[in-house]
């Protein structure tokens, strides 16, 4: 099979590399035949991009650099890199280094050895050691994660998590909308509501940040969220 990796990038020119380091030195399970690294500068206002074509120019050609012509959001932005590539496993790789790149071929293992065609990450699933983050955003993230699961009537742990992993056949019937960080509750309302038991949770590593360190979601993201949970438990 083959994988394309969705890295939505808006200014994060000290840490985009790192992510793209660590992406170099992940052992892809057997099946998978070709990786394509899709980055999609979604208008960044630093060095992102620069830095990007420059670190891409000695490296093989498994990657793709685009570039939004303004800033229009995750949602936006991963939806155009998916547009570009033509993988039949699709994986959004967050640039900001929270979440890690080498839990990526667990997340394939499980989707092959289940046979199911999404596997979400979980930064509440016991099993992996983590830094202590926002009591505050966990109780937000808690909420949305259990108004999901009433209204979906699935058991989800963390509706939130930016690693998901997904079929392109899958996504071709999700016909996704939201621009911003909606497309997370968005994908994932979609995806069950097609069909409940195809999907799986996996526990990952996570290193949270705030926002002097330059985390993107902000409290107005939150309320969109919410709007956005109810929005797709009702409505396609």
């Amino acid at each position: 099979m083959t994988i394309d990796i969705v890295i939505p990038l808006y200014n994060e020119e000290e840490l985009v590399l790192q992510v793209l380091d660590l992406l170099e030195d992940v052992r892809m399970p057997d099946f998978i035949s070709a990786t394509k690294i899709i980055i999609v500068d979604d208008g960044s206002s630093d060095n992102s991009y620069s830095a990007v074509k420059k670190y891409i120019e000695t490296k093989a050609d498994h990657y793709s650099l685009l570039q939004m012509e303004k800033n229009s959001g995750k949602g936006a932005a991963v939806r155009y890199g998916i547009d570009h590539g033509n993988g039949e496993l699709i994986f959004i790789q967050d640039a900001d280094l929270e979440l890690y790149p080498h839990d990526l071929p667990v997340m394939l293992e499980a989707m092959k050895n289940l046979k199911v065609e999404f596997v979400n990450g979980s930064r509440y699933l016991p099993g992996i050691p983590r830094p202590l983050s926002s009591y505050r955003r966990y109780l937000a993230n808690r909420f949305f994660t259990w108004l999901t699961s009433i209204f979906i009537n699935v058991k989800l742990t963390d509706m939130a998590c930016g690693y998901k992993l997904f079929t392109r056949e899958l996504y071709n019937k999700l016909h996704l909308k939201e621009n911003r960080f909606g497309f997370e509750a968005e994908i994932i309302l979609k995806a069950l509501r097609i069909k409940k038991n195809n999907i799986t949770e996996v526990p990952v590593n996570y290193f949270p940040r705030n926002e002097a360190e330059g985390k993107k979601f902000k409290s107005m993201d939150a309320l969109k969220m919410l709007v956005t949970i109810f929005r797709y438990a009702f409505f396609k």
